[in-house]
């Protein structure tokens, strides 16, 4: 039987795009809300919930999703660090996948630079350049974000190592810095690169999207996981087997 997805920011790019492969991947739009709507009426025919959304919706989601015990997969991005704490361990009551990029590549482009951010340690200068459509409303991506999470994570340092574009700044560039650099324009889909730059040579890891049907395809595949999980936060790395 198909899966019934009730999908929330359908008329966003993203949910379109979401929209358009379900029937290919076992699936249904079986109820489609936006801003404004009330998606608590048409929850109960589904059996999990989709968000590309805005971050504003994402609370009272969640809520939904507790209340009706409902599975969630959350794609939608521009939560701030003190916000997103809060709003995981609320999706920790139900089985939910939390991903700023749902493309399997970029997935493995996450892995990768886990181990190369590892492997290479603070001998190589390390910088996540990403650009994105023009249309963008948040920067860093969340993509950039998670890359940016993995390589803090792995040289043990906070975010106070970043360094947004470096606008003022004089002087050389510190061993534990990380450079973060949004670029905006066009219909560019979504392209991130991990630098890794050291005395006599430079490591490049880059994923370029060039269909939405990627991230759609991910979240569907995301969605038929999750159907089947236990309550908890999950990522992509977990519906790829990757960690």
């Amino acid at each position: 039987m198909a899966l019934q997805i009730l999908l929330n920011g359908s008329r966003g790019r993203m949910g379109l795009a979401i929209a358009g492969v379900a029937p290919d991947l076992n699936a249904i739009i079986a109820a489609a809300t936006d801003a404004g709507d009330d998606p608590a009426r048409v929850v109960d025919g589904c059996d999990v919930i989709i968000d590309f959304s805005s971050h504003r919706a994402t609370h009272s989601l969640l809520e939904l999703a507790i209340a009706r015990n409902k599975p969630v997969v959350i794609g939608t991005t521009g939560h701030n660090a003190a916000d997103k704490q809060a709003l995981l361990q609320l999706a920790a009551k139900v089985p939910c996948v939390w991903a700023g990029n749902f493309s399997v590549g970029v997935n493995l482009l996450f892995a990768l630079t886990r181990r190369a951010t590892a492997v290479l340690g603070v001998d190589y200068d390390t910088e996540v350049v990403e650009m994105h459509h023009r249309f963008k409303k948040d920067a860093p991506s969340g993509t950039a974000a998670r890359l940016l999470e993995i390589i803090l994570e792995e040289r043990k340092l906070d975010s106070t190592a970043l360094r947004h574009g470096r606008s003022g700044i004089t002087g050389e560039r510190q061993a534990n810095e990380v450079g973060v650099h949004a670029l905006r324009g066009g219909d560019v889909i979504g392209d991130h690169t991990v630098i890794y730059a050291a005395l006599g040579e430079r490591i490049e890891l880059t994923h370029k999207a060039s269909d939405r049907a990627i991230f759609a395809r991910g979240a569907v595949r995301a969605a038929h996981w999750v159907t089947q999980q236990k309550p908890g936060v999950y990522d992509m790395q977990d519906v790829l087997g990757l960690k």
